[in-house]
């Protein structure tokens, strides 16, 4: 089955998508604008600020995600959109996402609590864009296509931003994660926190693949 078979539900996808999108890059602009007047108040780099902005997991992944819905709703075909478009693209950011909101609710829910603006783009970013991509998902990416090497090539995206995160804490000492900061943990804890959480996206990659093949089974046999 797919979205251009069934034109009531590619409407409804195009809606949903549309919806979602602008949920999440008004999220992300309310995020960016939060960092850049917080250091605009201590007078300090706005450029170093925006790269800070981009440092977070959280939001480079819900970038993908808004990028994905918004390639859901435009009528271009070139190769950044049918890229995005692609269902192993797209589920491999819905088990990222999916990591995101589980993270945080476990590991850094109880460590503060944001009020105001700060509270809206934080729901919006952890809570409400993760359930509203992964019934995206559910619903409108076409499944039965998935493969266990997918999955290694999803592993590829957190392991990097491990990497990304150590480095950078390394040399300006500034850690985006508590459980990932060497300086306060050493490096024999924040590995074993960080193969904590590979393994927890592990397991969720491996719902979703197991998900995806149940599903395209029971539209094959339609």
């Amino acid at each position: 089955m797919t979205l251009s078979q069934h034109p009531q539900l590619a409407r409804g996808a195009h809606r949903f998508a549309l919806i979602a999108a602008i949920l999440g890059w008004s999220a992300l602009a309310i995020q960016l604008y939060l960092i850049l007047f917080a250091r605009w108040v201590d007078q300090a780099s706005l450029l170093a600020g925006v790269v800070r902005f981009f440092s977070f997991f959280t939001v480079t992944t819900n970038t993908l995600v808004a990028t994905v819905l918004t390639c859901a709703i435009a009528a271009k075909d070139s190769c950044p959109h049918r890229f995005f478009r692609t269902p192993w693209v797209s589920s491999g950011i819905a088990a990222s996402i999916v990591l995101v909101s589980i993270a945080y609710n476990v590991l850094l829910r109880p460590l503060w609590q944001p009020h105001g603006v700060q509270r809206v783009a934080d729901e919006l970013l952890h809570d409400i864009l993760p359930v509203l991509f992964l019934l995206y998902w559910w619903l409108y990416v076409p499944k039965g296509t998935l493969r266990i090497k997918h999955v290694l090539l999803w592993v590829i995206y957190p392991l990097a931003y491990f990497a990304y995160a150590l480095l950078r804490g390394y040399l300006i000492s500034d850690y985006m994660y508590p459980f990932i900061d060497v300086s306060s943990l050493g490096y024999p804890q924040t590995f074993v926190n960080a193969l904590g959480v590979l393994v927890g996206f592990l397991l969720i990659s491996a719902v979703l693949l197991l998900v995806d093949r149940l599903k395209g089974r029971t539209h094959t046999h339609l």
